[in-house]
């Protein structure tokens, strides 16, 4: 879902670059450098307003975490609430998640999440999809080898599509769950905004995380 235009968006990222990139590709495999400490990398497309992301740059200090966002107005809220926070392990990236290859080197990630991604129902939509193989490709060109992907959504349809994509793409599947919020996994799971909205109206919420074959396997 798009944002309304906020205008003082574009003021608040010129002024703290050091907390976000406009122009990633300048920083590829260099990414360690613009956190406190070196660590294992997560990143997450498509962070919206960024109450996931942030809240595990909270849960998880010992890992660093990139917040991948398309709409500027999106990454400007997020911006908002880390200017407050002064997280040391979260930075942002003003991006598509269709040229992380260009925004990351090789085996720089640990692992991405994709969380309540626009489903793009429509046929012709399809390659639209951050499950459809040509973004598998990008994730596992950027990702290390024991690296993971999880994904979550609350869109059936979807859901079903993503196990396919990545059963044909070679992925080997982990995880599986139905219905997330009654599964022993609801403890430690971190909501997004979307995933606190359907769950407290009772939408069942989907969960995958799946990992890709060694060149040896």
């Amino acid at each position: 879902m798009r944002l309304r235009n906020k205008p003082w968006a574009k003021d608040l990222i010129e002024a703290n670059p050091e907390k976000i990139l406009v122009s990633p590709e300048t920083i590829a495999g260099h990414w360690q450098s613009r956190f406190a400490q070196e660590q294992p990398i997560y990143i997450e497309v498509g962070s919206g307003k960024g109450q996931f992301i942030t809240q595990m740059a909270q849960k998880y200090p010992d890992r660093n975490f990139i917040a991948v966002e398309i709409q500027e107005s999106a990454i400007a809220v997020i911006l908002q609430k880390q200017v407050e926070l002064q997280l040391p392990n979260l930075q942002l990236l003003l991006g598509t998640g269709a040229s992380l290859t260009t925004f990351f080197a090789d085996n720089e990630v640990a692992g991405v999440y994709l969380n309540f991604s626009d489903p793009w129902p429509k046929t012709r939509h399809e390659k639209r999809r951050l499950t459809f193989k040509t973004f598998l490709a990008e994730y596992q060109q950027i990702m290390q080898a024991d690296g993971y992907l999880r994904f979550k959504t609350d869109n059936q349809g979807l859901f079903e599509y993503s196990l396919c994509s990545l059963n044909a793409y070679g992925m080997l599947l982990d995880d599986v769950s139905l219905d997330l919020h009654k599964s022993d996994l609801a403890i430690e799971n971190v909501q997004t905004e979307y995933e606190e909205k359907f769950s407290k109206r009772g939408d069942r919420i989907y969960r995958l995380e799946a990992h890709f074959k060694s060149d040896n396997a």
